[in-house]
Order: structure tokens, then C-alpha cells, then sequence
């Protein structure tokens, strides 16, 4: 499959790196508004460098994944859907939710795959707590406690990443986005909203310094939810799953696991912990980019079995990109009128 990748920032390099290093796929043409950006991407291929959208789009390729910052996904992700390219956006799919139902309007009417890039899905610890809660090792689901974030405006590079209007809004859009996914991923569907936002730290209109919030699901099990840019300790997040008969937690710097499980409810305990001793030592060789990057190549090779019908994979779709900026939204209309924002399932998006 030929690959084009548009945003050759620090994610659109590893994405055409992922690109790179699988068999199956051919990097097709790389754009960015920086020459030089878009020519280390296409290094070690044949593949051409553009800074204007439309000679990229006009480029021979099966497929797009998109890595420019979202308040310009649509014009991209809409002219691949537009030439019958299969798209990969990273998250978040837009800034606004009508840029989000946008894209997957236009992406079903075209019977083209939509897959969102929430990596997290594909990190270690958050694939234990998946399997666990599957498997049924702490019994019936009972709640989630989900965690977002990191010391907030001094760890971004540029300021549309935390500037609204093209942002999206503050730390529900950044760290606290991925979070919503991982709720969704595991809950199975949100579609009740609660919570409140607030800006006393760092007074950036319209993006949030925390959201404090609950979601639940179809089913009324509820995950309570934070995302914040005033996390001093530095950045993290975590997700603990609580059934009926343990709990699981995963959490990521570092990557770990801890599971407690019981044969009864207040029955005796077992507790064991996962510390993915070579992913600490490899960041520390290698920095984050190098976990990232084996997440980027997980999606990759879904993607593909995507584009040939099959849905049943981790990797989000046009869908969950949808809801998790819903989500975000229904988190601010539920903080300033003080009241519970119902959400339609969505369920998941059909095989083309």
C-alpha cells in the first residue's frame, strides 16, 4: 500500500518511519509547510517532497495519515477522501465537533476507512488492562478511575497546541483526549457526561486547565475522569479498572501494570506487578519517540487489515475520533449549565 503523510512535525516523522519499516507498505509523498521537515521524512525512499497540499493530494496513493496540527486536518482529510484515499488522522480528529462529523460524513459517503490515531490503545499497560477486564480475571466491571496530565504550558513546543480556538479547548483536547478514548475503549461507549472545567492556573481562554468529570455508559457503569495541566509531579497517566472480584491498574512513565484479584468479594488477595523493565531502559536510550514509535507501527498494521473489511482490531475509528471531541464538549456545556449532557451511542463504525 502507498502511504502519503501529511505533517512531517515530530509525529509525522515517526509515522513515516512506521511507514518505512513495513514490508507491506511504501511511503508515496510527504507535505509540509517546511522543505526541510518534509525531506527528512522521505529520507531512504524515492518518495517526493511537497510544501502545497493539492500537488501532494494529486500524488499516486492508496491511502493519507494525517499529523498536522487539527484546526487544518479537514481540508486534508477531505481532499484524500475526496481522490478515494483511505485516511489515518491523528488525534484529535478536528477542533470542533462539526469539523469531526465532517470528516466521518464524508468518509462513509465515500465507503472509505477513517481510522483515528489514539495510540495509547496500543501501549502495554493499557492492553493488560483491556485483556484483563475482558477476560473477567476481576469479575463484573464496576467503575474506572482515569488520569491525565503534565505541568501544562511550559511543555508545549508551539501555541496553537494549547491556544484556543485551534487547539479545540485546553487539557481535555491535549493529554486529557486520549484519556477520553482509553474511558470509551474500555466502558465500551460513553453516553452520559458530567463534570466541570475551570482556567485559574494558567487563564488561557477557552482551554481548560482541569476537567473533572464522569462518564458512564449504556449500562450505567461510570468512569471517573481528570485531565490536567497542573500536574507538578510531572507528566503521567494512569487508568484502574474495578470489578467485583480486584482491580487492574495501568500507567505510563513509567509503563506498569498491577492487578489484584480475589475468588470472592473481601475474599484473600493476590497482587502482582508488571514494570516493563526494557521500555524504561529503551526511553532512557532512545527517549519517548522509540515507544511511540512501536505504538505508530501496531496502528499501521491495523490500518491495513482495516482497508480489507476487518473492524475487529484496537484501532480507532472515525467514530471514537467523533465522540472523544463530543465528549469534550459535553463536558463544558455540563460545567456552565450544571446539569447531565446525554450522548447517542455510536457503536463502531461499519467495514467498507
Amino acid at each position: 500500500m502507498r502511504i502519503g503523510v501529511v505533517g512531517a512535525g515530530v509525529i509525522g516523522q515517526l509515522r513515516a518511519q512506521s511507514i518505512k519499516e513495513n514490508p507491506a507498505t511504501q511511503l508515496a509523498a510527504v507535505f509540509d509547510t517546511s522543505l526541510d521537515a518534509a525531506k527528512k521524512a522521505v529520507e531512504g525512499t524515492s518518495a517526493p517532497a511537497f510544501t502545497s497540499l493539492q500537488p501532494f493530494l494529486d500524488t499516486g496513493m492508496d491511502a493519507v495519515i494525517v499529523s498536522s496540527p487539527p484546526h487544518v486536518h479537514e481540508e486534508a482529510c477531505h481532499g484524500a477522501l475526496e481522490r478515494g484515499r483511505h485516511l489515518l488522522c491523528e488525534k484529535p480528529l478536528s477542533n470542533t465537533v462539526e469539523g469531526c462529523k465532517r470528516i466521518v460524513d464524508a468518509a462513509i459517503a465515500r465507503k472509505r476507512v477513517l481510522a483515528v490515531g489514539f495510540n495509547l490503545r496500543y501501549y502495554p499497560a493499557i492492553k493488560f488492562v483491556k485483556d484483563t477486564i475482558d477476560s473477567g480475571r476481576i469479575g463484573e466491571l464496576d467503575h474506572l478511575r482515569v488520569f491525565g496530565g503534565h505541568e501544562g504550558l511550559p511543555k508545549f513546543r508551539i501555541d496553537w497546541q494549547y491556544k484556543y480556538p485551534e487547539s479545540g479547548g485546553g487539557a481535555m483536547m491535549d493529554v486529557g483526549i486520549h484519556m477520553t478514548d482509553v474511558a470509551r475503549y474500555l466502558l465500551g461507549e460513553i453516553t452520559e457526561v458530567s463534570g466541570v472545567m475551570s482556567e485559574n492556573v494558567w487563564h488561557v481562554p477557552g482551554s481548560e486547565d482541569n476537567a473533572v468529570a464522569v462518564f458512564r455508559n449504556p449500562k450505567g457503569i461510570p468512569a471517573i475522569y481528570q485531565a490536567t495541566w497542573s500536574e507538578w509531579k510531572g507528566y503521567k497517566f494512569y487508568v484502574e479498572a474495578y470489578g467485583s472480584h480486584g482491580m487492574v491498574r495501568g500507567a505510563y512513565a513509567p509503563m506498569q501494570n498491577m492487578i489484584i484479584t480475589q475468588d470472592r468479594p473481601g475474599g484473600k488477595r493476590s497482587t502482582r506487578w508488571n514494570f516493563f523493565p526494557e521500555i524504561i531502559v529503551r526511553e532512557k536510550l532512545k527517549t519517548w519517540h522509540s515507544t511511540a514509535l512501536l505504538s505508530f507501527k501496531g496502528e499501521l498494521e491495523d490500518f491495513l487489515k482495516m482497508t480489507r473489511g476487518n473492524t475487529h482490531v484496537p484501532l480507532a475509528d472515525g467514530y471514537a475520533g467523533l465522540r472523544s471531541v463530543e465528549v469534550a464538549r459535553a463536558v463544558k456545556e455540563s460545567s456552565e449549565a450544571h446539569k447531565v449532557v446525554t450522548l447517542p451511542a455510536l457503536g463502531r463504525m461499519e467495514a467498507v
